[in-house]
């Protein structure tokens, strides 16, 4: 019992250091990472609805998986797309150094990735080219399950950007929208209706 603890307590605080790294890594070269408030954020939806399945677009360094995968259900997945290659380079090595194998990378183009991905999604986190989200979307609709949740980040600061998919998922047909602020930015979060 004792060695099981201790085999826990040394995986997460493995998680943990690979988490700083990268936030020390982002104030040096202004790497766009998700932050730590809407990182916890983010955790606390998967803590508190268990997506089994998550599909994200735009990794970038794998930050937001990280903290997802956290939390996932013990046969959990998630499935990342990054363009940048360099990025997912970086991305395949944090995950490696946080001892991840629940999180599979697609390195390409996440509009021709999601027709070849398999769902059901129970969680949708988008952080990528905001004025593609409503296309994004659109896509993975028909692989969401009943209740999924859409999760986008940069809801204020690239609301412009992004209105397309506001007005899609605030409009109340197919979700249930909220905006949860953090300063000067926000992440929308949309319930689909089952």
């Amino acid at each position: 019992m004792l060695f099981c603890v201790l085999i826990l307590l040394d995986m997460v605080t493995g998680i943990n250091k690979v988490l700083k790294e990268i936030e020390d890594k982002s104030h040096e070269i202004s790497l766009p990472i998700l932050g730590r408030r809407k990182g916890k954020f983010l955790a606390s939806l998967v803590k508190k609805y268990k997506p089994k399945n998550i599909l994200e677009v735009g990794s970038l360094v794998g930050y937001s998986s990280i903290i997802m995968s956290r939390y996932l259900p013990t046969k959990g997945r998630i499935t990342t797309i990054e363009i940048n290659p360099k990025a997912a380079l970086l991305a395949k090595e944090n995950f490696l150094k946080a001892d991840k194998k629940n999180i599979n990378l697609i390195l390409g183009d996440a509009m021709k990735a999601i027709p070849n991905i398999e769902g059901p999604f129970d969680l949708v986190f988008l952080d990528a080219q905001k004025d593609e989200y409503y296309n994004y979307l659109l896509l993975a609709e028909n692989k969401l399950s009943p209740n999924a949740i859409i999760v986008a980040d940069n809801a204020k600061i690239f609301a412009d950007e992004m209105r397309d998919y506001l007005e899609y998922v605030r409009d109340r047909k197919k979700y249930r929208s909220e905006t949860y602020e953090f300063g000067d930015d926000a992440m929308e979060v949309s319930f689909r209706f089952g």
